[in-house]
Formats: C-alpha cells, sequence, structure tokens
C-alpha cells in the first residue's frame, strides 16, 4: 500500500475503531475521498461490531451467564489485533473472519 494512501486515511481507520460511533464517522469522513486504506479497517470494524452482537444474542438465549462472558474476549481480542493494525498502518485483518468481512462488506468504501 501506497505510504499517501496509509497517511491520509490512518486517522479515519484509527477512528473507526472507537466505539460504532466513530465507526460511522469515519465511514462518513471516508465518503468523499474513499481512502482504500481506511475502507479497510472500517469494513473490519463493522464486522466485529457485528460478531460482538451475535456474540452477545447467543449469550443471552443459550442462558450461558457468567460463563458465557468468557466469549465476549473474541471480539475484543479481534477488536485489537485490527486496532493495533490501523495504528501501525497495516492492513491486518481479523483472524479467521477478516476475509469474510472484506467479502461481505465490499461495497463499503
Amino acid at each position: 500500500m501506497e505510504n499517501t494512501t496509509v497517511s491520509e486515511g490512518k486517522n479515519m481507520a484509527i477512528i473507526s475503531y472507537i466505539t460504532i460511533i466513530g465507526t460511522v464517522v469515519a465511514f462518513i469522513m471516508n465518503n468523499d475521498k474513499k481512502n482504500s486504506f481506511a475502507s479497510f479497517h472500517i469494513r473490519q470494524m463493522i464486522g466485529l461490531f457485528l460478531l460482538s452482537i451475535v456474540v452477545s444474542l447467543i449469550i443471552r438465549f443459550a442462558n450461558l451467564g457468567v460463563s458465557g462472558s468468557f466469549l465476549n474476549l473474541i471480539p475484543f481480542v479481534l477488536w485489537i489485533i485490527g486496532f493495533i493494525g490501523a495504528i501501525q498502518g497495516q492492513e491486518k485483518k481479523v483472524p479467521v473472519l477478516g476475509d469474510m468481512f472484506q467479502d461481505w462488506f465490499k461495497g463499503i468504501g
């Protein structure tokens, strides 16, 4: 990836990992310039957000209680990996699901 693309999109990529509001803000900011680096991380974060919702629903409806709360660590660890990638200026896909997130949300960005 070109250094200019990364440097121009890095702030938007980082912002996208700061809650779902940050993702929406980054998406709106990226709407005009269509920076590929920022789009990559926005897609990753949308996928992570939806994954966290699915995990929470599984915990709730499967009545897993406190022991199931450890499942919430999965999206959190993946979020850390994505966030560190954005800070380092890398297009680092989250393990296992990153390719799917890029494919499912390819229309974004």
